[in-house]
């Protein structure tokens, strides 16, 4: 059995567009077992995903060091016997835990100067690959070998048994259509959409007899809160009431989504979801939802999308601009899929 070891990236959002690369892997080694070492907060996500065999729990908190610490895991690592590591992080910390594994072919982008720890550097073409689930796809290939197109889409499936658990833990019903707002972004404010701008879609949807669901984690409690109180509290608040699983299973519930860009954007992408995803700092031209039913919906200006944190200008508005009646009327035109 040829067995591979995949390190993961540390965003939710960026496991999910990892996918089509396991399936990549799955198509040129069919009996391959591939193995994730990823972060303990993308286990639920993994685990979803039918290619991928065993999760394994990467301790280190995001840019820390811990030479020795990962040392050791490497060697622990050698019992494996994994004859090839994929390593999508570009840091050169990523690479350690692979050059001390002694996994004997260890694939990679050139990153930050990894040609000691990588046998298999790899330039990065950002013209050739401008999406980053394409970038990741290519780690799939031989060094010369190019990618098929088009790319399949990440899917996620949710058991009935997984939706009706979820619901009767935290006493939510179906009895109304639901939309879910997903209003955090874990990278910064500069992809959040305005608090106020939620909220006018929510009592819209409310006055429509429609239920709203506040999906995202505990830190954005303090922004659903605020979502919730400008509605006169006629939203239902599940920001960090649920693990990665639940939240899958609470957006396979729901009727649409509209999200910021973030990691449930890609989740409910790959459910499938008629889902509305606003951009503002960042694009859409790297990482896209990856489905159908999904649309972007973005106010062009010249200094967007900048990929920064918080708006350097201070006008924010690649997103003030992107009105509520905008967004409204592509809520209206998205489709609505059989059994919703």
């Amino acid at each position: 059995m040829y067995k591979i070891l995949v390190i993961a990236p540390s965003w939710v959002g960026d496991n999910m567009l990892m996918q089509p690369m396991l399936m990549r892997l799955k198509q040129r080694h069919p009996d391959c077992q591939i193995d994730v070492l990823a972060p303990p907060w993308t286990a639920g996500l993994l685990n979803a995903m039918p290619e991928v065999a065993k999760v394994l729990i990467n301790p280190f908190p995001h840019g820390a060091l811990h030479l020795l610490q990962r040392y050791r895991l490497g060697k622990q690592l050698r019992a494996e016997h994994y004859q090839q590591v994929l390593v999508l992080p570009n840091s050169l910390k990523s690479a350690l835990v692979a050059f001390f594994a002694n996994i004997p072919l260890r694939t990679g982008f050139v990153g930050e100067s990894r040609y000691g720890l990588l046998n298999d550097a790899r330039k990065l073409d950002k013209q050739a690959l401008p999406l980053m689930v394409e970038r990741f796809a290519q780690l799939a290939e031989s060094p010369q070998g190019k990618i098929p197109r088009p790319l399949p889409n990440p899917v996620l499936q949710v058991s009935e048994a997984q939706c009706r658990y979820t619901l009767d833990k935290l006493a939510l019903s179906l009895h109304k259509p639901v939309t879910v707002f997903c209003p955090g972004a874990e990278y910064g404010a500069a992809k959040r959409w305005p608090t106020s701008y939620f909220a006018d879609i929510a009592l819209r949807l409310h006055a429509q007899g429609e239920a709203v669901w506040l999906l995202g984690s505990g830190k954005d409690r303090a922004v659903a809160d605020e979502i919730n109180q400008l509605t006169g509290n006629h939203c239902n608040n599940l920001c960090g009431r649920t693990d990665l699983s639940d939240a899958l299973a609470i957006l396979a519930c729901a009727q649409r989504v509209i999200s910021n860009d973030s990691g449930l954007m890609h989740l409910a992408a790959a459910l499938d979801k008629p889902l509305i995803a606003l951009f503002g700092s960042s694009s859409p031209q790297f990482t896209p939802p990856l489905s159908p039913n999904a649309q972007v919906v973005q106010y062009s200006i010249a200094c967007s999308p900048c990929f920064k944190r918080v708006c350097p200008l201070g006008h924010f508005d690649c997103m003030m601009q992107l009105t509520p009646d905008k967004v409204w009327a592509q809520l209206q035109s998205l489709p609505v899929l059989a059994g919703q």
